[in-house]
Order: structure tokens, then C-alpha cells, then sequence
């Protein structure tokens, strides 16, 4: 909730209990300087009320949808204890009404008053109540998102992490790759050297064998 509403609504609660205060009160009625002063001091509190529910209103209208709806809920049963209060100062105010039939009329409207009063404050504190639970399930769930969050990250981290890993084992594999193939181009030279080798030797094995022919020929034919 926005800390700006509730301020206003502190204010105006404080601002509602005074003035069921002073039309409660046994003097409201009386004649003379006192009431004047009294029906001044209502009207001035009821024009206060007015303009901290209009503020209210502003402020509930700015706030997101899930917390605007239930905001206007509260507003509409501050507005309607504000027009008992609106009714209640026209009662007063009345001079076409006799003493008792205003009596009568001040004890009813009380009565009335007191009544919606009390449930709407009943419905006002239900309606918080359930506002703050609203709230409280809001705030579990931002802490699950952020532990799903967290959860996430590590795993990123840990995903990372075994790629690098299997980078570097694929480049391990690819310089041993390289190695083979180099070591294999070695023994392929190497096995033709000797292949050149075997072929060299055996033709000067040759040579000598027939060298040696022709020595014993000539020898024995003298």
C-alpha cells in the first residue's frame, strides 16, 4: 500500500472520530455562542474529511490495479461516512425544525450515524485485514521468484562453467590430434627410409656377390 494513501487515511480516521465525537456530543444543540462555534467546527472537520478522501482518491487512481481495487473499496465507505456527516451537519443546521422534533431527529441521525459507523469501520478493518494478506501472499511470492531467481543463476554459473571445461578438454584432444598426426607422418618417413635402405643394401650385396663371381670365374679359367 502506498505510504502517502495511508498517511491520508490515518488522518482522516483521526479527523471521523472527532467529528462523531462532537455530534454525539449532548451540547450539539445548544443556543448561543457554543453551538455556533460547535456547527463551525463540524462543518470546518467535514470540509477537512472532504478534502483528505479527494486526496485519497488521487492517490488510489495512481497506484497499480491490484492495489487500486481494493483501495477504491476503502474509498466508497469513507464516502459514505462522509455524507452521514454531510446529513448530520444539514440536521443540525436546520432552523425550520421545533426543539423537539430536532431532538428527535439529532437522536435518530446519532443512532444512524453510530450504526453505519461502527460497521462500516467493522467492514474498513475486514477489508485491511484482508488487504494485508493480499499483501503478505504478494511479498512470498517475490521472495520465491527471488529464490527461483537465484536457483537459475547458479545454474547458468555451473552450465558455464562445464562448457569452459569441455572447451578445454575438445582443444586437449585437438593438440594430442595434431601430435598424432605429426608422429604419424614421422613413422611413415621413417619406414620409408628404411624401406630405401633395405633396397640400397641389397643391391650392394648384389654387386658384391656378383663382383665375387667373376674373381673365383677368372681365377679358376687361368
Amino acid at each position: 500500500m502506498s505510504l502517502v494513501f495511508e498517511r491520508y487515511e490515518r488522518q482522516y480516521c483521526e479527523l471521523s472520530a472527532n467529528l462523531s465525537k462532537k455530534c454525539t456530543s449532548p451540547n450539539a444543540l445548544d443556543d448561543g455562542e457554543q453551538k455556533k462555534q460547535k456547527l463551525s467546527d463540524i462543518k470546518s472537520g467535514v470540509e477537512e474529511a472532504e478534502a483528505l478522501v479527494k486526496k485519497m482518491d488521487l492517490e488510489a487512481r495512481s497506484l497499480p490495479p491490484n492495489v487500486k481495487s481494493s483501495l477504491l473499496v476503502k474509498l466508497r465507505e469513507y464516502k459514505s461516512d462522509l455524507n452521514n456527516f454531510k446529513t448530520e451537519v444539514k440536521r443540525i443546521t436546520s432552523g425550520n425544525l421545533n426543539a423537539t422534533a430536532r431532538d428527535e431527529l439529532l437522536e435518530a441521525g446519532r443512532a444512524d450515524t453510530l450504526t453505519a459507523s461502527a460497521d462500516q469501520r467493522s467492514r474498513l478493518m475486514m477489508s485491511t485485514e484482508r488487504l494485508g494478506r493480499s499483501t503478505d501472499r504478494v511479498k512470498d511470492s517475490r521472495r520465491t521468484m527471488l529464490e527461483t531467481e537465484e536457483i537459475g543463476v547458479s545454474i547458468l554459473q555451473d552450465l558455464h562453467g562445464q562448457r569452459q571445461s569441455l572447451l578445454r578438454a575438445h582443444e586437449t584432444l585437438h593438440a594430442v590430434d595434431d601430435n598424432v598426426g605429426k608422429s604419424k607422418k614421422i613413422l611413415t618417413a621413417m619406414t620409408r627410409r628404411m624401406n630405401r635402405n633395405k633396397w640400397t643394401i641389397g643391391a650392394i650385396i648384389t654387386v658384391l656377390v656378383l663382383a665375387i663371381i667373376l674373381i673365383l670365374y677368372f681365377k679358376l679359367t687361368r
